[in-house]
């Protein structure tokens, strides 16, 4: 619709630059016709024979073909376009419009943000703000001043808060700052437009709001308005405004009481007032507290006299119970005295016989004990005996073999001498003639009996070192160490 309208526009302001452009170039070529005419005629020749002469003269210019019939065509073909797109209106959003006939007057319905089709040159378009809109006043000429600070000029929308007062039951002014939150019935714009006046919101909804008001501010005091009635005050002015704006259309949403200014004189009153009111109260709060003091401290006395003759009783009571618990318990004291002894005396007899169990025992213990020992030993000397045996058995068997191999090669009793004398000498030099080395050694003074003496003298300090060892252990050192000697005696005779 908005495309159908421009385009509506701009063909008929087409038009009408077409129009203008042919008019123009007619004009123009009627100057140059009539420049070009006064070049050619004679300066003082009579209009006849001019009027002749051109008509004879070739050299005369053409008179110029005018286009006026187009252009006025085209001025009147112009306004058609532009009068149907008058009859397209375009409603901006957040506004509503109303529209107003030229013979019938306000017509009902409301037109909402959009396009719509009207009556070209018979309708016209009334907008109205449909958006919340806000009335302010303020208490004093100071709140005013501060509610400006910093804003631009003050113009339709931003203006200076109005000051409103009222006169309370006292007869003194007050100021009130009050905020009205309200908007315009869009299905009742048509109402609005036809019967109340213009605009709304200078002409009808202040007056509202103040008579209302001052209505209700002489039936409460100024402590009232200002305290402790002042939320009463403010329901009761929001209920009577939004049944008077309402019945006209305007739906109030919000009526708020910022503030409340007092007068100079009364306020300062009302300060020294308040002051003394709080040091009465603190006086009597101080009053309450020593009275509450001192039925504190009584109270506490009772309680202290109430919990002492409580003890008292108690401990009476307990005194009581303590002597019959007594009496009580002599009865069963002898009988309990009795069983006690008699428990002792039980507990004698069983501690002898587990000390006479326990004496058989351990020595049923030790007979056991001295029976493994003798057994223990017994099986020592067995074993000792039969490695006696089988040591004297291996030995004699060496013996043979060793006889064998000497008999063999002779030469190994160097060898086994020097194997015997190792550890005694530090240089040895066997001859190769073993019965010279055999003299050699006689001579020298090396006997077998030296040989067994330096054997025992051994033997008797390995038995000093072994001093600290066990009965057993020294008696399996001798078994082993006797029946040796006889057979090293025996091997160095033989050799």
């Amino acid at each position: 619709m908005l495309i159908l309208k421009y385009l509506l526009l701009t063909t008929g302001y087409g038009l009408l630059t077409l129009a203008a452009a042919i008019a123009l170039n007619n004009l123009y070529k009627v100057v140059q016709y009539r420049r070009q005419l006064g070049k050619t005629e004679p300066a003082n020749q009579p209009d006849e024979t001019s009027v002749s002469t051109r008509a004879v003269d070739p050299e005369v210019p053409a008179k110029p073909q005018l286009h006026w019939t187009t252009a006025k065509w085209a001025v009147l073909g112009a306004w058609l376009p532009i009068i149907l797109a008058g009859g397209i209106a375009v409603v901006p959003s957040g506004m509503g419009g109303i529209r107003v006939s030229q013979t019938s007057g306000t017509r009902p319905g409301t037109l909402y943000p959009g396009a719509h089709f009207i009556t070209p040159l018979v309708d016209t378009i009334v907008l109205y703000d449909i958006r919340d809109q806000v009335l302010s006043t303020s208490s004093s000429s100071r709140n005013a001043a501060e509610s400006l600070t910093g804003a631009k000029p003050e113009t339709e929308k931003n203006r200076r808060p109005e000051i409103f007062t009222v006169q309370s039951k006292e007869g003194l002014n007050v100021g009130m700052a009050i905020t009205v939150r309200y908007r315009l019935d869009a299905r009742r714009l048509d109402y609005i437009h036809a019967n109340l006046p213009q605009p709304v919101e200078r002409e009808l909804v202040p007056p509202v709001v103040a008579s209302v008001f001052r209505e209700l501010a002489p039936s409460y005091t100024v402590r009232e308005v200002f305290a402790t009635k002042r939320e009463e005050i403010r329901q009761l002015a929001t209920s009577r405004i939004t049944s008077r704006l309402g019945a006209d259309g305007i739906i109030v949403k919000e009526v708020m009481l910022r503030d409340i200014q007092l007068p100079e004189e009364y306020a300062k009153g009302l300060e020294d007032l308040l002051l003394k009111e709080q040091k009465d109260e603190g006086m009597s709060v101080e009053t309450s507290m020593k009275e509450k003091q001192v039925r504190i401290a009584e109270l506490e006395a009772e309680a202290e006299k109430v919990q002492q003759v409580k003890q008292a009783e108690g401990a009476a009571a307990v005194h009581v119970l303590q002597a019959k618990a007594e009496s009580d318990a002599m009865q069963y004291t002898l009988p309990l005295k009795e069983k006690q002894i008699q428990q002792s005396r039980l507990e004698a007899e069983a501690r002898k016989e587990t000390t006479v169990k326990n004496a058989e025992a351990m020595a049923e213990a030790k007979v056991i004990d001295s029976k493994a020992e003798m057994e223990r030993r017994g099986l020592l000397a067995d074993a000792e005996a039969g490695r006696i045996r089988k040591i004297a058995a291996a030995d004699g068997e060496r013996m043979k073999s060793e006889a064998v191999l000497l008999r063999q090669n002779p030469l190994l009793i160097n060898k086994i001498i020097a194997e015997r004398l190792s550890d005694k000498l530090q240089v040895m030099m066997v001859p190769s003639d073993s019965k010279i080395f055999f003299n050699d050694v006689m001579k020298g003074g090396i006997t077998p009996q030296v040989l067994d003496k330096n054997e025992a003298d051994q033997e008797s300090e390995a038995d000093d070192d072994d001093s600290d060892n066990n009965q057993s252990s020294r008696t399996a050192s001798q078994t082993n160490t006797q029946p040796a000697m006889p057979a090293r005696r025996a091997e160095v005779r033989r050799r």
